[in-house]
């Protein structure tokens, strides 16, 4: 092998290895750019579930919003949050009502009942609401001061 080829060699080589350098260089600017899309993501859609939340447990307050259709909004937008916010004896109302009322039919379901059925059906929730009024209304009271002290309210 000639002097010319062993350069030739090494200078293709150097130019590949060049190139696959670049290309890793490319692959890893894009990964950053996705975590950091993503990681913008998530702060919006936690940012968007504690505006919820506000606006939930502050329509609960003000007796806009049924105690049942409440709770379970706001057991739903802690749970996006952090699943483990529900075992805090502050929210464990919202669980109480989704767990006392889950079986009750809704929306088409609910149409498709028969009146007796479903004035049951209203009875039981009533008797719920009843129940646990307070206890939820207070959870949606520490909602709101979970809201305000966030992050800090996380741990």
């Amino acid at each position: 092998m000639t002097t010319t080829t062993v350069l030739l060699l090494a200078g293709l080589g150097l130019v590949i290895i060049a190139g696959l350098g670049a290309y890793a260089f490319t692959l890893w600017k894009e990964v950053r750019r996705r975590e950091a899309f993503r990681e913008e993501e998530e702060q919006r859609a936690r940012d968007n579930c504690l505006e919820n939340l506000e606006l939930v447990a502050s329509a609960l307050l003000q007796e806009q919003v049924d105690i049942t259709e409440g709770a379970w909004r706001c057991k739903v937008l802690l749970e996006i949050l952090e699943p483990r916010l529900l075992e805090r004896e502050a929210f464990r109302p919202f669980g109480e009502v989704h767990a006392r009322t889950r079986h009750l039919h809704t929306h088409e379901a609910r149409q498709a009942l028969s009146p007796k059925a479903r004035f049951k059906e209203d009875r039981e929730r009533l008797a719920v609401e009843d129940e646990l009024r307070e206890a939820v209304l207070e959870a949606a009271r520490a909602a709101l001061v979970f809201r305000r002290d966030w992050p800090a309210s996380l741990h």
